[in-house]
């Protein structure tokens, strides 16, 4: 009887034995030959080159797997960057907004102030011209 036939304690033949454990390391390290890499049982069986129905039969291989997801999480290492960059992004994110918040306060309160300023200065102006002592800048400079 050929190895490929012999059925192992995983339930299934030697060959798809190897073939799937060699597809779910690669699955684990994110070095995916035939699929996108995302850990899930349909890329378990399409890396594998195998069939659902086989991969369902390899009972403690599937048990190895969920064991495997259980304790490392269903992210691949490149999700798990990408999560991790987005985490970096929200944060900086979060810090330009609560920056550009305290630029606007600073904003409407310099523009509420220059607007006052302006305001009295149209005043003064008013109060000078009904006085009749207006005097032109360029002229008092040269008192």
């Amino acid at each position: 009887m050929s190895t490929s036939r012999t059925i192992t304690s995983d339930g299934v033949s030697t060959a798809t034995s190897e073939a799937l454990r060699a597809a779910m390391q690669r699955l684990f390290e994110g070095k995916p030959r035939r699929t996108d890499g995302r850990l899930t049982k349909e890329n378990l069986w399409r890396e594998a080159q195998v069939s659902r129905a086989t991969m369902n039969r390899a009972t403690g291989i599937l048990a190895d797997w969920e064991a495997h997801l259980t304790q490392h999480g269903a992210l691949t290492p490149g999700e798990a960057r990408r999560d991790d960059e987005i985490g970096r992004l929200r944060a900086r994110l979060a810090d330009r907004t609560r920056e550009n918040t305290e630029l606007r306060k600073q904003l409407q309160a310099a523009a509420t102030a220059i607007a006052a300023l302006h305001h009295d200065n149209t005043l003064l102006r008013q109060d000078l011209e009904q006085d009749g002592r207006i005097i032109a800048l360029h002229e008092h400079h040269r008192r």
